[in-house]
């Protein structure tokens, strides 16, 4: 699968865990993922939707994202060898990118979650400040998809570093690309990449609230 179906799938999981969600391990990490993402449930009632309520609830996934999410080491790991080159204006800044990426691609595939998945808890594993939560994600064809999220620990909260989509990782997807663009080019095109993304992604925005303001 692509990453951008993985992320999709990771946005169902988010969302399927408080609605349909099954019985639960006990354990910090597991307790910690559950309790953040509560808030999902109120984002993605009927009028929360309604419109011009839109920039609300973008603003209400991306808290929860940034509550769930370590984007900067999620950046750093991804980012794998090449992150030591650089500099640390130009690490802030990858991280600002990479992470308003993640969290405009987490935002649209959770909005478009229309319920019937169901998430099953399987197992939590703690070694030291690491852990694992393994789930599988149950679709409306009762095909069960294995997603493990992995976490580490900072001061008294767990957060998730990377996501496992069927074995697929969904951190060593991304550096497999990083490093194929670096090498073949360069880290700024890299960047430009993503800076090109982050424009494109705010003209949309742009262009649809313009659209829906000439429709009121």
């Amino acid at each position: 699968m692509a990453s951008a179906l993985r992320w999709f799938l990771v946005g169902v999981v988010v969302a399927a865990a408080f609605v349909h969600g099954g019985a639960a391990w006990a354990g910090a990490p597991t307790d910690q993922l559950k309790g953040r993402i509560d808030g999902v449930l109120k984002i993605l009632d009927p009028e929360a939707k309604q419109e011009g309520k839109s920039e609300e609830r973008r603003a209400a996934i991306r808290k929860v994202a940034q509550e769930t999410f370590d984007f900067r080491d999620i950046s750093q790991r991804s980012l794998a060898r090449h992150w030591q080159a650089r500099t640390a204006a130009e690490r802030d800044e990858f991280v600002e990118l990479f992470t308003d990426l993640l969290e405009r691609s987490y935002i649209s595939q959770i909005e478009q979650y229309s319920g019937g998945e169901k998430i099953l808890y399987v197992g939590e594993t703690v070694e030291g400040d690491q852990a694992q939560v393994r789930t599988k994600l149950v679709t409306k064809q009762s095909t069960e998809i294995p997603v493990d999220y992995r976490l580490h620990r900072l001061g008294d909260r767990w957060l998730v570093y990377d996501v496992a989509i069927e074995g697929v990782s969904l951190v060593a997807n991304y550096r497999a690309q990083f490093d194929r663009i670096i090498r073949s080019s360069s880290y700024t095109q890299l960047t430009d990449k993503l800076k090109a993304k982050k424009d494109e992604a705010q003209e949309t925005e742009a262009g649809n609230v313009k659209r829906t303001s000439r429709t009121k």
